[in-house]
């Protein structure tokens, strides 16, 4: 991906637990990407950002609303963005279970950054431009 698409695409990351969401913004923002952070599924679901966001990664585990019960609301609005699952809570099962349900990308952590952003890229190329991402 070119640097002027990254730079134009905005990556949310949905964990609860703050240092993984630092460590992700940073990796994510000296890569070109706009960044924005959220430690729970219910902030993510209120933010005005989501029709802004071109992928989303996302933790199983959060409290209250899951990574995997989020995935599935997003899945119910017809959202076409794009969900990369990171998490240190993974199996093989899970990993079926996820990429069936949609999902563009699933690792357990620690992720390797060139990993990721490789996943992230093909995720945001992959997603169809010609659809809003978010209807509801």
């Amino acid at each position: 991906m070119n640097e002027s698409r990254r730079q134009s695409s905005s990556i949310a990351i949905v964990d609860d637990d703050q240092p993984v969401r630092e460590a992700l913004e940073s990796v994510l923002k000296a890569s070109g990407f706009l960044t924005k952070t959220f430690a729970t599924a219910e902030e993510f679901l209120e933010s005005d950002d989501r029709e802004m966001t071109a992928c989303l990664i996302l933790d199983v585990r959060l409290p209250r609303m899951s990574g995997i019960e989020l995935q599935q609301r997003l899945v119910e609005a017809h959202s076409q963005i794009p969900i990369i699952f990171v998490t240190a809570h993974g199996d093989a099962s899970m990993h079926n279970l996820l990429i069936n349900a949609g999902a563009a990308g699933f690792f357990n952590k620690p992720v390797r950054s060139d990993t990721l952003l490789k996943e992230i890229d093909s995720a945001i190329e992959n997603a169809r431009p010609d659809q809003k991402r978010d209807p509801s």
